[in-house]
């Protein structure tokens, strides 16, 4: 653009429009520069949609790792009990689906010991005339541990004996405590084990010189193992918390009723499950709808969204679509009839999205005994394939 003078306008007192020059030299000059900006937030704009993309995806992956992954929701299992203030039950995976019939005869107890009522605690528990004593603890049972207590001078009350024994044990390792107890008949030495089972059975060795104090004691109490039978086969415990009479499966022990069968059954954690293909429906069709926001023409402008030309995520778009309808041909999955999404109660839309028929669902969940593994297997291959 050329910028001339007119003299005849300067003599006439017309000045020069400045602004008007300067404005048109600007705009000649930054034309360019404000397409590029332009470029710049067209492009910023694809690169936060192609982020926000690659989120969805990333969530989309890490649901289906939810599903199908070592411990994903189809290979969860549930274990539950029929009687509950007997016995109650959780399952690891790996359990194998059935019904088991538990009965507990016993529960696995600490074992404890005391002594008959002496007149006060603060008194000498030595024989009239003796100085020292001796008291044995076998502790454990025939091949335990014996626990040598000496008595003198410095613990020959019940009180200071018990504080003896309690010091010794955390020393020696003994794993028992001792306590003195006192009610209207006197005051009695009451040593009890830390360990459940015949682990922790308490007795005096019948040794001669196991007890030459002047205490009596009576007859051991607990130091016994749990007993229960699953399916009619005995099994011993020395907690009440059992993990081997039901491979991969707890069995917590509250009380003792033989007389009271409890049926534990266990099977697919049919809750995990169903939560968990919900919330994998719910971030794939996440993914797809906001890729289908990109292809969608807005009728004013009769334009797409800011990567409606990404040939990438066309591909993409057609990937998820065909992932969601492949069919396995295991032969297991084939077999089990869980070859594809379908028998899950997923189902594709018009518009690319997915619905959960909760009818099939449910069926496909109780199909068998062993739906929960038959899922898994079934329905694994599909659902990573997306991903």
């Amino acid at each position: 653009m050329g910028i001339s003078f007119n003299a005849a306008a300067l003599l006439n007192g017309n000045g020069i429009d400045v602004n008007s020059v300067v404005a048109e030299i600007q705009g000649a000059q930054s034309g360019q520069l404000t397409e590029w900006q332009g470029d710049v937030t067209n492009l910023q704009t694809q690169a936060n949609d192609l982020t926000g993309i690659n989120t969805d995806l990333s969530n989309l992956a890490a649901a289906a790792s939810g599903l199908t992954g070592a411990n994903g929701a189809l290979t969860a299992v549930t274990a539950s009990s029929s009687e509950t203030a007997i016995v109650n039950a959780t399952a690891q995976t790996g359990a194998t689906a059935g019904n088991y019939t538990v009965v507990v005869s016993g529960l696995a107890s600490t074992g404890t010991l005391y002594t008959d009522s002496v007149v006060n605690a603060t008194t000498s528990i030595l024989p009239t005339n003796a100085t020292t004593g001796n008291l044995s603890l076998l502790i454990g049972g025939t091949g335990g541990t014996t626990a040598n207590i000496a008595v003198t001078a410095a613990n020959n009350t019940l009180t200071t004996l018990a504080a003896s024994i309690n010091s010794q044990s955390a020393t020696n390792s003994w794993g028992i405590t001792a306590s003195v107890v006192t009610d209207a008949d006197g005051s009695r030495l009451a040593i009890y084990s830390q360990a459940t089972g015949s682990a922790g059975a308490l007795s005096i060795p019948s040794t001669t010189g196991s007890n030459t104090t002047s205490l009596t004691f009576e007859p051991p109490v607990g130091g016994t193992n749990a007993v229960i039978s699953v399916n009619g086969i005995p099994y011993a415990s020395s907690t009440n918390t059992v993990t081997g009479a039901i491979p991969n499966v707890t069995l917590n022990l509250v009380s003792a009723d033989e007389d009271t069968p409890v049926t534990v059954t266990v099977g697919p954690d049919t809750t995990s499950i169903t939560n968990s293909i919900n919330n994998f429906v719910t971030e794939y069709n996440t993914v797809v709808g906001d890729i289908n926001t990109q292809f969608t023409a807005n009728a004013a402008t009769n334009t797409e969204g800011p990567l409606g030309a990404d040939t990438d995520l066309r591909i993409l778009q057609s990937s998820l679509a065909s992932d969601i309808t492949y069919a396995t041909t295991d032969a297991t999955s084939v077999s089990s009839g869980f070859s594809n999404l379908a028998a899950l109660g997923i189902t594709q839309n018009d518009d690319g999205t997915l619905s959960v028929d909760s009818t099939t669902l449910s069926s496909a969940r109780t199909a068998s005994a062993d739906s929960g593994s038959r899922l898994a297997t079934g329905s694994s291959a599909r659902i990573t394939r997306l991903c």
